[in-house]
């Protein structure tokens, strides 16, 4: 049956329509240009407790003062998923408008209020707004615990007052600054009803910048020498471990192949009665289909689904569509791209399965003939079971990536920006490379050993580094990062389990098909009866 031809269209389609889906996510005020005294659009999005970024809560869900007519922003896709809430902010901000002690509103605080003020000052919350598409923190209180050994004598205090500084270059917004009144606080210590004057200054000041610079701030912090020099360290550091293993592996396999062929040629010539040994001996059952088919396949199709995928998410980042801060970006192409190429996903799991099958689609094309009744695998030590082996090959991907996962981690887990798609390409090829190596190295030897069951396991162990990269979010967490509660913690290992999970279909389809191709060379080459 002849394979269809048209999924150089889908990929189009795919990279089209995301790029489409993810220009809808911008701020419909980002390409704005203003007069002096109009307003400019302000969103409150979020607030949540500085060191878990998973758990965030309405702007409003804090007793703040809400304006007569609260607008909620119509959000696309992307936002939505990323958990942005949008919806006006308190303050105006009017383009070019000076403002001093610009009063809000007044409010008297509860003690429930001011209990749940506390609360969240104690946990370090943030809020998060964005004005003219660009985005702004700041911090609603601080902790005074100088000179205080016991907590019970640390003083909490909210801040009412913030100052804005807005830059502007003719008749655009370049840049905002948000900065709280260390002089303006209210002091929430004490369960009792305070009254509060919620207040903002604004000013505005001129600068060169162009208008399509002002988002260079958010991506340079990712880009400074000190972190370029990390990142080529690792890349360095792993083109090293790509060398080494490809090398030795390439050295020792053709010494020992060419060996092989050798003596398989020179049994033939001399002694075509003369005993087997080695993974020639095996050729019968090299190719017997393993256990579990349908399960196999459908692994195989996930796996090449999620590859073709994370391909698509680097054209789109390598482009320039993940700019910092493009709300939702990143979410959106993921679903759309996920969705176009759920097909496939079927064609590859439904074909290879019909391939084992042999029904209705072209047979699994074999150099061998597969015998009749399988041969018994012969005792092996304990280090060539599966699980050892799954270990060495999940260690060495791993070794060559680990540098680089710090940062992607800071970013998703945390407040650092990541831009250096360029180098996370490069890394993503050298992990690639070194998956397809040494589980091609792991099936001969495992072949060598006379252990013909190589299909499972060569899907194992290439997926392995998918158990090590959730083995490093343990680290990650318990050591390099500040994450703690019950909602963060289930957040934090249950999306990495899905993402985990992904690496490891994903590098288990590669990891297979390089034994693939590695075991049909080999016994193409030889002469079986």
């Amino acid at each position: 049956m002849k394979k269809p031809t048209g999924w150089f269209v889908v990929v189009l389609a795919a990279v089209l329509l995301s790029s489409a889906a993810v220009t809808k996510v911008r701020s419909d005020g980002s390409d704005h240009r203003y007069k002096a005294g109009d307003p400019v659009p302000l969103y409150a999005n979020k607030v949540g407790p500085f060191h878990n970024p998973s758990e965030t809560y309405r702007y409003f869900d804090l007793p703040f003062c809400v304006p007569d007519h609260l607008k909620e922003k119509k959000e696309a896709l992307g936002e939505v998923l990323n958990g942005d809430r949008l919806v006006s902010a308190p303050y105006k901000l009017d383009f070019l408008t000076d403002k001093d002690s610009e009063e809000i509103c007044k409010k008297k605080l509860t003690k429930e209020e001011v209990a749940k003020f506390r609360s969240a000052v104690t946990k370090d919350y943030y809020f998060q707004m964005y004005y003219d598409d660009l985005p702004i923190w700041g911090f609603l209180g601080k902790v005074d615990k100088e000179g205080k050994a016991d907590p019970s004598d640390y003083k909490y205090y909210l801040f009412k007052h913030v100052q804005f500084e807005i830059f502007y270059n003719k008749d655009r917004v370049i840049e905002i600054n948000v900065r709280p009144d260390a002089n303006a606080l209210v002091d929430l210590t004490e369960d009792k009803d305070v009254n509060v004057d919620f207040s903002y200054t604004v000013r505005w000041k001129e600068t060169n910048t162009p208008y399509e610079k002002r988002m260079e701030k958010y991506s340079q912090s990712s880009s400074l020498p000190h972190h370029l020099e990390i990142h080529w360290f690792s890349i360095i550091n792993s083109c090293v471990t790509v060398l080494l293993l490809t090398g030795f592996l390439a050295t020792i396999l053709m010494r020992v192949l060419k060996n092989d062929f050798v003596k398989y040629a020179h049994d033939e010539e001399t002694a075509d009665d003369q005993e087997e040994t080695g993974w020639k001996y095996i050729h019968g059952d090299v190719f017997r289909f393993p256990k579990y088919k349908s399960l196999f396949a459908a692994a195989l199709g996930s796996g090449t689904q999620l590859f073709t995928l994370t391909i698509f998410i680097f054209v789109l980042a390598l482009v320039g569509v993940f700019y910092p801060y493009n709300r939702g970006a990143l979410f959106t192409a993921l679903v759309v791209i996920y969705a176009l190429t759920s097909g496939i996903a079927g064609y590859t799991a439904a074909s290879f399965y019909c391939q084992l099958e042999g029904t209705n689609w072209a047979e699994f094309q074999a150099p061998v003939r597969t015998t009749k009744y399988p041969r018994e695998i012969p005792p092996l030590p304990w280090y060539r079971g599966t699980l050892p082996q799954m270990a060495m090959a999940g260690f060495l991907p791993f070794s060559a990536i680990y540098i680089e996962l710090y940062y992607i981690f800071a970013s998703v887990w945390g407040h650092r920006i990541y831009t250096i798609y360029s180098i996370l390409f490069i890394v993503f090829i050298i992990l690639l490379i070194v998956t397809a190596f040494i589980t091609v190295a792991l099936t001969y030897f495992q072949l060598a050993a006379e252990d013909h069951e190589w299909w499972w396991r060569s899907f194992l162990c290439g997926g392995s580094t998918g158990l090590f990269i959730y083995s490093y979010c343990l680290y990650y967490y318990y050591a390099r990062s500040d994450m703690s509660g019950f909602m963060q913690t289930s957040f934090f290992f249950g999306y990495m389990a899905c993402i985990c999970y992904g690496f490891f279909l994903m590098l288990g389809a590669v990891g297979f098909r390089a034994a693939l191709f590695f075991v049909r060379h080999i016994y193409r080459s030889i002469k079986c009866e």
